[in-house]
């Protein structure tokens, strides 16, 4: 059944839903590799092998984390049946709220615009301080040189705010080509630990459901489905494809399947090295280094020193990929009069959103050099660059994007049910039903659970300040919503139409 959104927006000359003249990215530049690289960059798989895994293991005690990573596959996977359906209805660089605003109105979708920008931006923001701060130590350890986190950091930055403006398929190819050297060097692991195991030999214990019992389940799956975060962004670059109604749902796919069996291995494989009954013990006595000395017990010490190195590269490649997703929101939103309209335009050489990469840029530089500034820590010491700006940042930005995974579901509901197709959709409407539910669950773990994931302590300001960041920004989008909704109705009703609300307005006028 073909929903009235659903019809070729070529049905009237002028007006298209993803490709504009004035006011769209432009059309064609990604491919489904390209897309496919530039969503799984995100992922930085050796920053969750090598840095998310042992936590989850240290902290939380889960010997089943291989399972939990499978289970959030499928999770995820019914989350993107009705996510990929809509992908195929709305071409838009807003993606999430553009389709909240279709499915749950334009004041609630401004609300998840703000979210977004704000839990992206943190997102990406916090992998400088750990980026920073191994730099840093590779600096001293290789070169002698002794080094401010902050430095290599800012450095970063800069880096990142120049490769930004580049046309889209040229930061496919970096981010592509930094990600499958990544690949590369975890499955060699993989394939090392599996042929040199640990006492327990080739245990499958880990994939035992009664592994998964115990009071940090649902701390860890808050971990866990912070390293699935990335493939979610593939809608926001459906303007830059030229069959986005192909090449995002099946991306999406791709993505989310690769990534729940590549960490399941990957995490197995860990147990595996250590033997089940020692993963946890060895976690929690080398936490982040877990994965380096296994390494240089297996492959020597050239190829660890190999990993440090990509180590940092893949973090850059995942400060790049969530740099472009935040641009590209500033720009739907100034298209759409939810930021000044200059953040709405696009470069005129490259073609990308110049002035929402400019912003991302400058809050990346004003956060990194507040928490430079705020660091009295001696050379050396994490406080400040992993345990604060990374930890803080990466925790506020992964529920953000859990509450609008779940948002997202039941927008997807309300769309097809409004246009009268319930029927025609209703197992995806179905799988979008309990993925929001299942996501709910993780987002109030998440909550539950905050003083945990920052290591703040249960009595701690933070574990309200922090996730109050989230609230706040979607009650600022409210409050905005609704003085644009009084100031001007016109421009309010478009939220989340993007480029077809920009040729409308042009016609109109």
């Amino acid at each position: 059944m073909t929903t009235s959104e659903s019809r070729p927006a070529t049905a009237e000359p002028g007006i298209n839903t993803y490709v504009g003249e004035e006011s769209a990215l432009r059309a064609g530049r990604l491919g489904t590799t390209g897309l496919l690289l530039s969503v799984l960059a995100a992922t930085g798989p050796l920053m969750v092998v090598a840095g998310v895994m042992p936590t989850t293991f240290a902290v939380m005690g889960v010997v089943g984390q291989p399972l939990l990573f499978l289970i959030l596959g499928v999770v995820l996977t019914l989350f993107s049946v009705g996510y990929a359906e809509m992908s195929r209805h709305v071409h838009n660089a807003g993606a999430f709220y553009a389709y909240i605003s279709r499915g749950l109105g334009p004041t609630t979708g401004a609300a998840a615009a703000l979210v977004a920008l704000v839990a992206y931006s943190a997102l990406q923001v916090g992998i400088y301080g750990m980026f920073g701060f191994e730099v840093a130590g590779l600096a001293q350890q290789y070169l002698d040189v002794e080094l401010a986190w902050w430095i290599p950091a800012l450095l970063a930055v800069v880096a990142v705010g120049v490769l930004a403006l580049l046309k889209i398929d040229v930061n496919a190819k970096v981010l592509g080509v930094l990600l499958l050297i990544e690949v590369a060097v975890v499955v060699v692991f993989d394939i090392a630990a599996i042929g040199d195991p640990g006492s327990q030999g080739l245990s499958l214990h880990a994939f035992n459901p009664e592994t998964l019992s115990g009071v940090g389940l649902g701390t860890a799956l808050c971990f866990c489905i912070a390293a699935f975060t990335g493939f979610e962004q593939a809608p926001v670059y459906a303007e830059e494809t030229s069959r986005p109604h192909i090449l995002v749902p099946r991306v999406m796919f791709l993505a989310v399947g690769g990534v729940a069996v590549f960490f399941a291995i990957s995490s197995w494989a860990l147990t595996v090295a250590t033997g089940p009954a020692g993963i946890v013990g060895a976690a929690q006595k080398q936490s982040a280094g877990l994965l380096f000395g296994l390494t240089e017990d297996r492959l020597g010490g050239t190829f660890t020193d190999v990993v440090h190195v990509l180590f940092v590269t893949g973090m850059f490649a995942a400060l790049l990929s969530f740099h472009n997703v935040v641009a590209r929101y500033a720009f739907a939103m100034g298209r759409e009069g939810l930021l000044p309209a200059t953040f709405g335009r696009t470069h005129s050489g490259s073609g990308a959103p110049g002035t929402g990469s400019v912003l991302q840029s400058v809050i990346s530089l004003l956060v990194v050099i507040g928490f430079a500034v705020a660091d009295d820590g001696p050379a050396g010491d994490p406080t400040a660059p992993v345990l604060h700006l990374f930890t803080w940042g990466g925790n506020v930005g992964a529920l953000g994007v859990i509450l609008l995974m779940a948002t997202a579901s039941l927008a997807v509901i309300v769309f097809f049910a409004k246009r009268g197709a319930a029927g025609a959709q209703a197992w995806r409407l179905v799988a979008s039903g309990v993925a929001g539910l299942a996501l709910l669950v993780i987002a109030g773990y998440t909550v539950k659970d905050f003083d945990v994931l920052v290591g703040s302590g249960p009595d701690s300001a933070l574990n309200w300040l922090l996730p109050g960041i989230i609230v706040l920004a979607a009650l600022v989008g409210v409050a905005y919503s609704l003085i644009l909704r009084s100031r001007n109705p016109q421009a309010h009703a478009r939220i989340g139409l993007g480029n077809e609300a920009f040729q409308l307005e042009k016609k109109a006028n």
